[in-house]
């Protein structure tokens, strides 16, 4: 569509020429991108230019009226499904006519099902109101004359900026407060998994501010790659409008994939990494361009007093040295003036180093001198460089900033090429909060505070920025990242050995944590396994310390006190297996007195009993006192129960506790045998549970269900099937199938079979049923969640408790694996 055609559908005195031509325009294949917003905006402002015209020509036409575009559409920055922010302008001279006039332009809108956002008012009104609200003003700064009197226009234009300018010292400080009000409620865009576009730090809203910023002549925001970005996100909102059919900015899931073909993109995560990329451009012109217009106000706020002090003059801003070639001046560390960044490769880390250990930004000017003289380091690195890198990795949470600071002008694949492959790749992982490239420096930050626990924190560090680098690649990413961390810690400069010991802390850096909550501690072949993957004590204490970094990294979901604990002990038994204290075989463990009184009971009750009871020492012997709140995995309470020994047991147990929301830690199913003389066996249940949220049920509740649940009273698959269905889902998305593996050398008393699915309520109920038809037992079973995944780790054995042969095991899994699926 031509601009000649724009004129000509406008022409169409009737909305249904504008209504037609829009449609046209916004189906139109050829066009997308800026010259779709213009050609949309000027078919617009065709259509309502004709409708004022209409409305006010004649002899006694209205005068001392015209019609403004502000905002968004002032801007030019029609989307499908945009609002139209519109300002009818008037002098005041005639209040009944401006009127009439305004619902001539508004119903024609209306009738179309367009949104609006209208105002009536004179220009004094109009500064009134954008003096008193803030969004107001930032709207008028973008107005635009559409038809009327263009001097009135022109006068309200004029008088705004003259009074936005004039109010910077104060409104600047509200704007940048506004902005960081919404970053806390919406989240920064360049991370989010589901962003808004518009309203998320880094959004389209913040580069309107930095607009604002500029137009106060305050001060002015990077503007390289700050229009490609702008233009990014608009070109993504234009298509999640086109593909929706909604004016939304919530880039949801279920859409990724329909806006990533709109615009032509390989998929959902090519799509992300693109939004992720412009998000980062803005984020970082807006820490810039705050940080310049609080350095501008602070200026002005002392200058006077010095002035009056020095009887008048400018004072040089003083410069302190922190580093060879580096100094601090006015708050931000910059490059001294006899630093050559051409010719002293370890610059660029040095500064970085001396930035993040004094706790100040990277200057903008320091950073793209940088990034345009800077050589490339050496293979292997200088010794100092290495040093410079593990001293801006340990210097915590300002390490952050100033590697956002080298980010931005592309500083990090300089030193570090394999950086790429994980720049803004997203995780589709509801656990992981971070991109891939963010989790990897929030691990180091984590990692600084364990320095003081390990010998070699300078491996420490350097692996927890490289334990995930895999990512990038193809295949399991701790396979992948092995190979690349050999070749970058090399290339770095540590020797054979520390290549070694890095190489193998990442690739065993999820080794601790998947066994300790998915394997049984008291089976020696656990533990050897451990220990014979790790090889050394040193090792092994790396190990732990980027383990419970790596996790305190990821999100909430996937650390806690009893994650925690269950590491804690397998380092303890891993770390007596290399001190050459061999595991003993487990013994047959003699009943406790509790656990013979509940046998006892239940034999001659002919039912179940059972006791709750709070676990006050977790197997690290930490005391649950010393829980810290908030943690949304306790250590839970210990449930024992004694039943006789009976077909069903663990499904029944298993589904009434989903049905009073007790999540389940770990498990131990286990017969004793009655006293002589006395035919038959109880079987004693020992497990590990925590209530989902609120307090724990009655044991008397527990036991009387689970009487139901055992005589077949009580329809547990019915009550689950009514929870399932109501459980929360993304509409949508279609969670992944389940997989069931069978890991035979894990231990020599059972047979271990793993299960990964999506949890659910019931779950545990489901696969026990399964195994229960399948005519095995459960001897122990260890589960864990990791948001929304279950990963279930059960030890079965024959009726006679031997491990299973391959092909039964086999068999079994096919099974559990089909159930799965099918429900």
């Amino acid at each position: 569509m031509t601009s000649t055609d724009v004129r000509k559908d406008a022409e169409d005195s009737g909305p249904s020429g504008y209504a037609a031509a829009r449609l046209r325009l916004l189906t139109e294949g050829a066009r997308s991108g800026p010259p779709r917003r213009a050609a949309l905006a000027e078919l617009t402002d065709e259509w309502l230019t004709g409708l004022f015209t209409a409305a006010t020509e004649g002899p006694q036409g209205l005068r001392g009226v015209s019609l403004v575009a502000v905002g968004g559409y002032g801007r030019g920055e029609l989307s499908p499904r945009s609002d139209l922010d519109l300002l009818l302008l008037h002098d005041g001279s005639d209040s009944a006519g401006v009127a009439a006039l305004a619902d001539r332009l508004w119903y024609p809108v209306w009738d179309l099902g367009l949104a609006l956002d209208h105002s009536v008012r004179t220009q004094s009104e109009a500064r009134k109101v954008s003096g008193e609200d803030l969004k107001v003003q930032l709207g008028l700064l973008d107005a635009r004359h559409l038809a009327g009197d263009l001097g009135l226009t022109a006068g309200l234009r004029t008088a705004v900026l003259a009074d936005w300018r004039n109010q910077a010292p104060k409104r600047l400080p509200e704007l940048q407060e506004l902005c960081a009000e919404r970053a806390e409620r919406q989240g920064e865009l360049q991370y989010l998994l589901e962003p808004d576009l518009k309203e998320a730090r880094g959004g389209l809203r913040d580069a309107t501010a930095l607009r604002a910023v500029a137009a106060s002549w305050l001060a002015d925001a990077p503007r390289e790659g700050l229009t490609d970005a702008r233009r990014r996100l608009l070109d993504v909102r234009d298509a999640l409008h086109l593909t929706t059919g909604r004016a939304t900015d919530r880039l949801a899931l279920q859409e990724q994939d329909q806006v990533a073909g709109e615009l032509g993109l390989l998929d959902a995560d090519t799509l992300l990494r693109q939004v992720y990329e412009a998000a980062r451009v803005v984020s970082y012109a807006s820490d810039v361009t705050w940080r310049e217009v609080g350095r501008v106000l602070r200026s002005r706020a002392v200058r006077p007093r010095l002035r009056a002090m020095l009887g008048g003059g400018k004072p040089a801003p003083e410069r302190s040295p922190l580093a060879e070639g580096v100094v601090e001046q006015d708050g931000e560390v910059g490059l001294a003036r006899a630093a050559r960044p051409d010719r002293d490769p370890v610059l660029l880390l040095r500064a970085a180093a001396a930035a993040a250990q004094a706790g100040l930004p990277l200057s903008l000017h320091a950073v793209r001198r940088m990034a345009a003289a800077a050589r490339p380091l050496p293979t292997p690195w200088p010794a100092e460089a290495r040093e410079q890198l593990v001293t801006l990795l340990g210097s915590g949470r300002p390490t952050i900033e100033v590697w956002e600071a080298l980010e931005a002008e592309g500083l990090i694949t300089h030193f570090l090429p394999d950086w790429e492959r994980v720049r803004c790749r997203p995780q589709r992982n509801a656990v992981h909060i971070w991109t891939v490239d963010r989790h990897l420096i929030e691990t180091a930050v984590r990692a600084s505070e364990f320095t003081r626990r390990v010998s070699r924190p300078d491996l420490l560090l350097v692996s927890a920025l490289l334990h995930d680098i895999g990512k990038g690649w193809p295949g399991d990413h701790s396979v992948a990242g092995e190979i690349i961390a050999k070749d970058v810690a090399a290339r770095i400069g540590f020797d054979r050995a520390d290549v070694a010991v890095l190489a193998t802390l990442v690739r065993h850096h999820l080794l601790l944590v998947d066994t300790a909550t998915r394997r049984d501690l008291e089976d020696p072949a656990t533990v050897r396994s451990v220990a014979e993957a790790v090889g050394t004590q040193s090792t092994l204490e790396l190990l732990h310390a980027l383990t419970e970094s790596d996790a305190q990294a990821t999100g909430p979901a996937a650390w806690s006190t009893w994650r925690g604990s269950l590491v804690a002990d397998l380092v303890k038994r891993v770390a007596a297996v290399l001190a050459g204290d061999a595991p003993e075989e487990p013994e047959a463990v003699a009943p406790t007195a509790e656990q013979e009184r509940l046998a006892i009971e239940a034999f001659r009750t002919g039912g179940p009993v059972l006791s709750l009871r709070a676990q006050t020492e977790s197997p690290a012997e930490a005391s649950v006192e010393e829980e810290p709140s908030g943690d949304p995995e306790p250590l839970g309470v210990e449930l024992l129960i004694a039943v006789p020994d009976q077909p069903g047991v663990l499904p029944a147990v298993a589904g009434v506790l989903a049905m009073h929301r007790l999540t389940v830690r770990t498990a131990e199913l286990r017969s004793l045998d009655l006293p002589d003389g006395v035919e038959g066996a109880v079987l004693l249940l020992d497990w590990r549970v925590a209530a989902e949220y609120g307090s724990l049920p009655q044991a008397a509740r527990l036991r009387a269900d689970l009487v139901r649940a055992l005589d077949g009273s009580l329809d547990i698959a019915g009550r689950l099937a009514e929870r399932d269905a109501a459980y929360p889902r993304r509409r949508g998305v279609v969670a992944p199938p389940a997989r069931v593996t069978v890991h035979p050398a894990a231990s020599r008393l059972a047979t271990v079979i793993e299960v990964r699915a999506q949890d659910a309520p019931g779950l545990l109920h489901r696969i026990g049923r399964a195994l229960e038809d399948a005519g095995v037992r459960v001897r122990s079973m260890h589960v864990s969640t990791l948001g929304s995944n279950a990963v279930d780790a059960f030890y079965v054995t024959s009726r006679k408790g031997a491990p299973l042969p391959v092909d039964e095991a086999s068999t079994v899994a096919r099974k559990l694996e089909e159930m799965m699926r099918a429900s």
